[in-house]
């Protein structure tokens, strides 16, 4: 029987699609949890370059042999340089209750980072004050009395987990979903994150991201009503580290 191909989108080559299928993490009639690669794009931005979601619509297509458009919303971010979990929705109600739940703080997201220091103190809260420079791509910590009326409160803790020779992995729980949060705040304290320049590493990495991973995230399923706990593995390529 002649395999159906959908003219919407490209045929993936099968490097590709092992590649695609290899990274879900969950999925059913409503949403597909996947494990973002560094350099990936969540959403779409002003390089024009196809998403995360743009390559699994070709993916579904092609499995499924499915006519016409796929359906694939996007209620949350997650930075370019940054990989792990993303969740996709499938359905339009789904993705109106996911994003409801992101919104209101239903989800609950652990990062991985791997820092160029070991903080002074091995587990902590940190409270700041940011304020994101638009121009920059870049948020700043605004330390009261200076507080500006712009500054958003961030909350995270964090606890030391692991070393390698050279680097340390630190376990992150976001309170507040701020703009380079976590990249921010670990600065803040002198511990910045492996390979991000920005916030102040002493080098890039080869892959051009960072060595900061969404690795878990919990919520109850917007339309089963379920809880869901999730894992993404941390990349191949953190030497050493093992959770």
């Amino acid at each position: 029987m002649e395999e159906r191909v959908n003219h919407e989108y490209p045929v993936l080559n099968p490097e590709t699609y092992r590649d695609l299928e290899s990274r879900i993490l969950y999925e059913d009639n409503h949403l597909l949890v996947i494990n973002k690669k560094v350099g990936e794009i969540a959403q779409g931005d002003k390089t024009g370059d196809p998403t995360i979601a743009d390559a699994y619509k070709a993916f579904i297509a092609q499995r499924d042999g499915k006519p016409g458009k796929v359906f694939l919303g996007v209620p949350h971010r997650l930075d370019r340089p940054v990989s792990g979990i993303i969740v996709l929705a499938k359905t339009s109600k789904s993705l109106e209750r996911m994003t409801a739940l992101f919104r209101e703080g239903n989800v609950h997201k652990t990062y991985y980072a791997l820092v160029c220091k070991s903080p002074e103190i091995p587990e902590a809260e940190l409270d700041d004050y940011l304020v994101r420079n638009e121009k920059m791509n870049k948020s700043f910590i605004c330390q009261p009395p200076n507080k500006r009326k712009d500054a958003k409160l961030a909350k995270l803790i964090y606890k030391l987990i692991a070393h390698t020779e050279r680097y340390h992995l630190l376990e992150v729980q976001l309170l507040t979903g701020r703009h380079h949060q976590i990249r921010c705040q670990l600065a803040g304290i002198g511990c910045v994150i492996k390979g991000d320049l920005k916030y102040g590493a002493p080098r890039s990495n080869s892959n051009g991201g960072i060595c900061l991973h969404a690795g878990k995230i919990s919520f109850m399923h917007p339309v089963k009503k379920t809880e869901l706990n999730i894992t993404a593995p941390l990349p191949p390529d953190w030497k050493g580290i093992q959770l």
